[in-house]
């Protein structure tokens, strides 16, 4: 199943397609920054971009770098369910 990356639109399948291929914080924010054009209008667009980003800026842990992109991931899956359903 395709999925098209058009502004407002949420394709049937989350997390997006390479979600499993997120490894570093550089691809985790090219990731969740393709999640926000998914939602429905700018201004949640505008919400959901760049939050958490600084916190965990001087992380240098491998483990828990891993375990920041994990949930971030989840929690893009929550943001975009959450949408689906109030296009």
């Amino acid at each position: 199943m395709k999925r098209q990356f058009k502004t407002g639109k949420l394709a049937n399948m989350t997390p997006l397609t390479g979600a499993k291929l997120v490894k570093t914080p550089v691809q985790l924010y090219r990731y969740l920054l393709r999640c926000c054009r998914l939602l429905p209008t700018k201004a949640t667009q505008q919400h959901y971009k760049h939050t958490s980003f600084r916190v965990h800026s001087d992380e240098d842990d491998p483990e828990r770098i891993h375990q920041i992109i994990q949930r971030a991931i989840e929690d893009a899956d929550w943001v975009l369910n959450k949408y689906k359903g109030k296009q």
